[in-house]
């Protein structure tokens, strides 16, 4: 994955700067309303010429938890798609510069809340407006909220470099595998382990933890002996360091979605449009491109779409 301004560094301080970095960003409300979060490692996409759209900006008008403000529940260590930039406090990537843009089309201020993975959902609709933070859509999920798609990614394997444990992803028994909780990953991973209880192989063990962050260091400390990400992320995890490495291609591609209070038509709408109008102007794309991401774009935005592989 080809992304700007970054810097390679040895896996061991990657893992401690990631780990410092989750640290200070814990379970607070963080807000950034700049135009674009800078760190030393990468700047976010400039959003400040998004022109609002009246319109739209009438649709989400009180719909939102506050007045005046869209605030976006995300996950801040599941770089490149939202994170901390090196000051430990300014949310980055480029989920963060999407609800940017999406509130300057919607005329709303934007404001990022930090919150753990598995508690973005239920918190849709009351904490916060939106969950913006890579999440794929899946028919449980949308029994409690609702989705705009706007994005597609596979899910990867990841070793250390060289794969020195001769891991091999069509058999991960005996093996610890590293995800993240509430994530589709963690499904998967939990039925391989079940499949090899069944089979009467190996344990395959399954270790969850609650920042994405943590389970990329697992691997590349040696205390896992993969992890299992979506693509974006992986790919992130791996440009950052000559200590790991893809394990064979992507699988599952799938589509992922901003979370939106069930029922709230008219906020439904207004996201979709949104989102629409910035694919169609290409703000959308200058912003995938700006990441390296382009290759799971999207080129319409639909309410709770059906095609979910």
């Amino acid at each position: 994955m080809a992304l700007k301004n970054l810097k390679t560094v040895a896996a061991a301080v990657l893992s401690v700067a990631m780990l410092v970095s989750v640290a200070a960003c814990g379970t607070s409300d963080t807000s950034d309303d700049s135009a674009s979060g800078k760190s030393n490692t990468t700047t976010g996409y400039d959003v400040s010429t998004v022109a609002k759209d009246d319109e739209l900006a009438k649709l989400a008008k009180g719909n939102t938890v506050k007045s005046g403000e869209l605030s976006v529940g995300m996950e801040l260590s599941y770089a490149p798609a939202e994170f901390l930039a090196e000051d430990g406090k300014t949310p980055t990537g480029y989920d963060v510069d999407l609800a940017k843009a999406i509130g300057k089309v919607l005329g709303l201020k934007t404001k990022i809340v930090s919150s753990m993975f598995d508690t973005i959902v239920p918190s849709v609709g009351a904490k916060y407006d939106l969950g913006i933070t890579a999440m794929t859509i899946t028919k449980e999920r949308m029994d409690s909220v609702d989705f705009v798609s706007y994005y597609r990614a596979g899910s990867t394997w990841t070793v250390q470099k060289g794969n020195p444990k001769k891991i091999d992803s069509s058999d991960l028994c005996g093996n610890k595998i590293a995800v993240q909780t509430g994530t589709v990953q963690e499904d998967e991973a939990n039925k391989i382990a079940k499949q090899c209880k069944a089979d009467g192989k190996k344990d395959a063990e399954v270790v969850s933890y609650k920042r994405q962050a943590e389970a990329a260091t697992a691997v590349a400390t040696g205390k896992a002996d993969t992890f299992y990400a979506d693509s974006p992320v992986a790919g992130y995890a791996i440009s950052q360091t000559d200590g790991l490495e893809a394990l064979g291609k992507d699988v599952g591609v799938v589509k992922e979605g901003i979370a939106i209070k069930k029922g709230n038509t008219q906020m439904d709408n207004a996201v979709q449009k949104a989102v629409q109008k910035l694919m169609d102007d290409g703000t959308y794309m200058k912003i995938l491109k700006h990441w390296g991401v382009e290759s799971g774009a999207l080129d319409k935005a639909e309410i709770n779409p059906t095609d979910l592989d």
